[in-house]
């Protein structure tokens, strides 16, 4: 009997893959940052949560350039590109929302329907992305706006942090709905969402 192979799926990766990795270590790392500005509370916290997503998508725009200059690629690379995708322009965004002070009770079912829209298109782009190709093998368009256009709401929020609008300060302030603090800053949240699961069809560079 084969004895297993210690790292032996390490040993798989193509360097795109790893490139991949990178991109959800920033996304961890970004996580780890609010977690840390929260029990501080010093914004220099915030400002790398923030600061590391644009990293994060570098790391995802390389890994796809790689992977075409190489010409190697994989259904496991592709699951792991959602995988990290779904940390970083997902979870981490809103994460950082929350940090920033969108934790009312509507703001998080807000931002908990953002990932979930999240989640949802890069299924749904795993699942159509061989017939959105048409054989080619390179996906021609996106159906709904890709998960890593979020950054432009982290570049809102890292705009917020230098001037103090957080929390009570946020801009355009904070309402109570039925009891419940509700900041309407997040409704960019919900529209981002919903462009992601809609069926706009959006060139492939």
């Amino acid at each position: 009997m084969d004895r297993p192979k210690p790292f032996s799926m390490i040993r798989e990766f193509h360097l795109a893959d790893w490139f991949t990795l990178g991109n959800a270590f920033c996304g961890v790392g970004a996580l780890f940052a609010v977690m840390t500005y929260l029990q501080v509370n010093d914004v220099i916290h915030l400002y790398f949560a923030c600061g590391l997503i644009p990293v994060a998508l570098l790391f995802d725009v390389l890994d796809g350039r790689i992977a075409r200059w190489r010409q190697k690629s994989s259904a496991m690379g592709r699951e792991l590109d959602s995988l990290a995708d779904v940390i970083s322009f997902g979870v981490a965004p809103a994460a950082i929302a929350y940090g920033c002070g969108m934790q009312g009770l509507f703001d998080r079912v807000v931002l908990l329907f953002f990932v979930a829209c999240g989640v949802s298109r890069l299924a749904r782009y795993n699942v159509t992305a061989e017939k959105l190709s048409e054989g080619s093998g390179k996906v021609k368009y996106f159906e709904g706006t890709p998960i890593p256009t979020s950054i432009l709401l982290v570049g809102i929020l890292a705009a917020a942090v230098p001037q103090g609008a957080l929390g009570e300060h946020m801009w355009f302030g904070v309402v109570t709905l039925g009891g419940f603090r509700f900041h309407p800053l997040v409704l960019m949240f919900a529209i981002s969402g919903s462009l992601m699961i809609s069926r706009i069809r959006i060139p492939k560079l």
